[in-house]
């Protein structure tokens, strides 16, 4: 968290998880399809093909005073060193997780690496939804299997979505904003 010279607060929003998981489609669908939201310019830095290499950005706001700074990360492997840096001083993160099993590895790859950059803090001081996309799978892995083999509890946060059918997307940004809140806010207002 920290404030603009015009005493606006911004808190850090990260999307990680593995590559081709629906990181920048989701930031797409919240930057071009979700109404209710003051949107800034998206930003990509992508490859030839598209891919992100090194990250997307867009801020949102829902009023003048409260933004949050979006961010997805690249996740190829050889941008680790990248994804380190962007998640420094993150005040919320979605975990992207693609539903098709032959990813299973890399979800679980990018789940331990989350998980040793951001460490105790993960779930705690640094909220934390993971977001289940491509449910629409015919071969999608179920819910509590996938949180299972990610490492997480069944009672973890998880929205289910459809990043190019914009499903879930909205839910997903308004349960990661809703926590950073009630972390940041409420609960330093609590200590007085």
């Amino acid at each position: 968290m920290r404030k603009d010279a015009k005493g606006r607060i911004h808190f850090k929003v990260v999307f990680t998880g593995c590559s081709m998981a629906g990181k920048t489609s989701i930031l797409k669908v919240l930057h071009e399809q979700v109404d209710g939201l003051v949107k800034g310019g998206l930003t990509s830095i992508a490859d030839p093909s598209g891919r992100t290499v090194y990250f997307d950005f867009s801020p949102f706001s829902a009023n003048n005073s409260v933004l949050f700074d979006v961010y997805t990360v690249a996740g190829q492997k050889r941008h680790r060193d990248q994804r380190k840096m962007i998640l420094r001083g993150v005040d919320g993160i979605l975990f992207v997780a693609d539903s098709n099993p032959d990813l299973k590895e890399d979800n679980i790859e990018a789940a331990e690496e989350l998980r040793d950059f951001i460490g105790e803090k993960l779930g705690n001081e640094v909220p934390l939804v993971i977001v289940l996309n491509k449910r629409d799978l015919p071969n999608a892995m179920p819910r509590d299997q996938m949180l299972a083999y990610l490492g997480f509890s069944p009672d973890t946060l998880a929205i289910n979505t459809i990043a190019i059918k914009a499903v879930g997307v909205k839910q997903a940004f308004q349960a990661v904003s809703r926590e950073i809140i009630m972390k940041q806010v409420y609960a330093k207002q609590a200590k007085f």
